[in-house]
């Protein structure tokens, strides 16, 4: 099998596979007894077989773990037990994520053995939902690349043209859904990471409001600095909103082992009508032609199914993105040297010191100063969240980079932070953001919105989600189609 280019497009997989069921229509069936969870593990490793060959999304199989959870799951039908929400529902992990008894590698060479103890706390919520861990999917060398090639795995490709990024760092995640490999996913976004990969794929992703999902790890001894701990989280991926909501109302519990999590509600109530947002150019600065396109057919499908839909920029979209690429970097080069050159590929250095070349540097008064202009805008965001519920704008405001574009120097550096700056100012502001895909453009390829609401509305944006989605249908799973 070889991966598909813009003049083929992909074949959709036949509905009657278990590949190509979303994850609540397999526990369903799994739970009625319509299929053993042995059958949906056995036919995902195939499927994995089958195609990690060709997109290298997958990086380790977790096959003898699964079949066995899955053969527990099965007695417990047998028996009448009662069965989690997920039972028998296979899900894959990012590799910087722990999975108890195996590596967490961060894609790195080093890390190669660096076996996790107990599972992370999104992974534990779902074993617990009665879901079975499947795989370790693709990042780049400790996640801090807009593209997915890792020093110890090598490149993911894009399962809809070869010579495009599958963007990153969640990127195998979201390529490992897309192609059917997996129903659901675990990632985690610190600048796009989720959102990213997933408008690139045409599946979906939430990065949930910071503090909502619990995020720790066994096999990282040191404490996360400012950034990671107000901008990163951790979040679910799929192919469906059903599914991503499910999974996002599991992983939601409380660990004792992150202070940072906050015991808010789940569930919030949805405003009916939802007024929404409509940015096609969020600050300014240009955005493609077919961006644009898919950010109004969203809007259209919003509007018809009753929402309030307004054009309307939100504040200071410039300043945070370029606040969130100071502060970032700040932190970034204190570790260039010690951590990042040691551990990482070359590529991952020249990419860092690329992004970084035309980055102000602050001093310590510069950062606190930052930090303190980040409490300006988010009052600022807080004060346009009163006349709105939810902010519907591109996710990049470019089309997907083509492999390579990254390491072009800093100008291009330069130009995908600024395609980006929707995506990082949710970063730097903590608030819940939900990627859907919004059609396929002239070129046979897969875009996707965004979705942001106030913090701790995730609600929202999956109603929202949900409305877009029944209006402009899924596009994956896909079999990427002979190329050239």
């Amino acid at each position: 099998m070889t991966l598909t280019h813009r003049d083929d497009p992909p074949v959709t997989l036949e509905p009657s596979r278990l590949c190509a069921l979303p994850a609540a229509e397999l526990a369903r069936r799994v739970a009625q007894r319509e299929v053993t969870a042995r059958e949906v593990v056995e036919a995902h490793l195939g499927r994995i077989d089958e195609v990690n060959p060709t997109v290298n999304a997958i990086t380790a199989v977790l096959a003898d773990s699964a079949l066995a959870e899955a053969d527990r799951v099965d007695s417990s039908v047998a028996d009448g037990e009662p069965l989690g929400p997920l039972a028998g529902v296979p899900f894959t992990i990012k590799e910087n994520l722990d999975v108890a008894g195996h590596p967490t590698t961060d894609g790195v060479v080093a890390f190669r053995d660096r076996v996790a103890a107990v599972d992370a706390p999104a992974v534990a919520q779902l074993r617990a939902a009665g879901a079975i861990p499947l795989a370790r999917t693709n990042m780049p060398d400790l996640g801090m690349r807009w593209h997915t090639d890792s020093g110890l795995f090598g490149a993911t490709r894009n399962p809809w043209d070869a010579d495009l990024s599958p963007a990153g760092s969640s990127g195998g995640e979201a390529v490992a859904l897309a192609t059917g490999m997996s129903p659901l996913g675990i990632g985690n976004d610190y600048g796009g990471s989720i959102r990213l990969p997933s408008a690139a794929a045409g599946t979906v992703g939430l990065r949930p409001t910071a503090g909502r999902v619990a995020s720790a790890s066994s096999t990282n001894p040191f404490p996360p600095p400012p950034t990671l701990q107000l901008f990163a989280v951790d979040g679910p991926m799929g192919r469906r909103v059903e599914d991503v909501r499910l999974a996002y109302e599991l992983m939601c519990g409380s660990d004792p082992r992150d202070p940072k999590w906050v015991p808010a509600p789940v569930l919030g109530t949805v405003p009916d009508p939802i007024r929404v947002a409509v940015t096609t150019d969020p600050g300014g600065g240009g955005v493609d032609p077919a961006v644009a396109a898919a950010v109004r057919r969203a809007a259209d499908a919003l509007a018809d199914a009753g929402a309030i839909v307004e054009e309307a920029d939100p504040p200071q979209v410039l300043e945070s993105a370029e606040l969130w690429r100071t502060l970032t970097t700040a932190e970034l080069l204190g570790v260039l040297d010690h951590v990042i050159r040691p551990l990482g590929s070359a590529d991952a250095s020249t990419y860092l010191e690329q992004s970084m070349a035309h980055v102000a540097r602050l001093d310590l008064a510069g950062y606190v100063e930052g930090m303190a202009r980040r409490h300006a805008i988010a009052a600022a965001w807080s004060e346009f969240y009163a006349g709105y519920d939810l902010v519907l704008g591109p996710v990049a405001t470019q089309p997907v980079h083509a492999v390579g574009f990254d390491l072009g120097g800093p100008d291009n550096a330069d130009a995908l932070w600024h395609s980006h700056r929707l995506v990082v100012t949710v970063n730097l502001l903590g608030l819940p953001a939900l990627v859907v895909p919004a059609g396929l453009d002239d070129s046979r390829l897969p875009q996707g919105v965004q979705l942001i609401a106030d913090r701790f509305r995730e609600s929202t944006c999956l109603q929202a989600g949900l409305l877009v989605e029944q209006a402009l249908g899924s596009l994956t799973p896909i079999d990427p189609a002979p190329g050239r």
